[in-house]
């Protein structure tokens, strides 16, 4: 798909990838879903389907933050408080972390579908000028930046999760 210049674009890029991500997570089976299976984010570490979903969480509702942060007139953190962009690894285990005590497959799948609307009504609240037509960070809109942070992600790990359903271990 072609990367979305307009906020009905967005909107249609993100029920795509989303829907063909949640076909994808349906398949995982339970009993492997936190078990380390796939290449982690960081260089030389693994991850689970949990994990995975933890990161796409955390990245989801760090957007979300970034527009709270802007609407009380706060700095916003970029990417996140502490963290610089070369420093992504470390973040994606953070939010391995940050939802680690989650334990039940369904839950996190769950929180992640309330992210994903909650992101939904985020890109409906902006017009299709302040999410296309001036920039926002850097040279970057804010749909571009909504685009980076949750559409690119839920592709790649739509790629992650093929790889690991093309696995004995997986295929059940």
């Amino acid at each position: 798909m072609a990367v979305p210049q307009s906020k009905d674009e967005l909107l249609a890029s993100m029920e795509k990838s989303w829907l063909t991500l949640q076909k994808k997570l349906d398949r995982i089976p339970v009993d492997i879903a936190f078990t380390p299976l796939l290449e982690g984010h960081a260089s030389g570490t693994t991850m689970s389907a949990a994990n995975l979903v933890s990161y796409l969480l955390g990245w989801g509702e760090q957007v979300i933050y970034w527009h709270q942060q802007e609407a009380s007139g706060k700095q916003i953190d970029f990417p996140a408080a502490g963290f610089k962009w070369n420093e992504l690894g470390k973040l994606a285990q953070k939010y391995y972390s940050d939802y680690a005590d989650i334990t039940d497959w369904l839950t996190l799948r769950a929180k992640l579908e309330q992210c994903y609307h909650a992101l939904v009504m985020l890109v409906e609240s902006y017009s299709d000028e302040a999410l296309y037509q001036q920039q926002w960070y850097g040279k970057w809109t804010r749909g571009r930046m909504i685009q980076f942070n949750t559409v690119s992600p839920w592709n790649n790990a739509t790629s992650r999760l093929n790889a690991l359903l093309k696995t004995s271990t997986a295929a059940k």
